[in-house]
């Protein structure tokens, strides 16, 4: 089932992507407390990922913070050391990347897709949601191959 907005999200280990290596963190712990602007893509480095979800929220993230969001976050069925490398070559500090490198954390939000007609196995769909203080506030989730609603511009109109 997937998630909706007024859901708590479900407690699983993502692993941050920091500067000193990886480091495990619970979605409960991390979503505690703050208001997070998190996204989701289907994976590092792709097309539609690099050129315009992840540098959107970079661009915007000064917007977010102003309107209420304490965080931005990212996350992607990849590996920590992928999404290290990515957040350094397209992210910026603004954004925490969030490797859910088994994909638990896209199953239990009920939100997976079937990438194995490009390699991919089981990823991530394409959404967005603003979460407080771990409960879903706002969900954007994408049609197939679409690229509207879970960009940072819309999540501006939204806050």
């Amino acid at each position: 089932m997937t998630i909706s907005v007024g859901d708590k999200l479900p407690d699983v280990k993502l692993v941050k992507a920091t500067q000193e290596g990886p480091e495990a963190v619970q979605s409960a712990e991390y979503f505690a407390g703050k208001r997070v602007a998190l996204f989701s893509v289907p994976g590092a480095f792709t097309p539609t990922c690099s050129a315009k979800h992840l540098p959107g929220f970079v661009d915007k993230a000064a917007d977010l913070k102003a309107k209420g969001i304490d965080e931005i976050a990212c996350t992607a069925v990849n590996d920590p050391f992928v999404m290290k490398a990515w957040g350094a070559a397209s992210g910026s500090a603004d954004v925490t990347m969030l490797a859910d490198g088994n994909g638990d954390f896209a199953k239990a939000v009920g939100l997976t897709m079937d990438g194995s007609g490009f390699g991919l196995g089981t990823r991530g769909q394409r959404f967005s949601m603003i979460v407080n203080d771990g409960v879903v506030e706002q969900l954007n989730v994408e049609a197939p191959g679409d690229f509207k609603v879970s960009s940072a511009e819309h999540m501006l109109e939204q806050l």
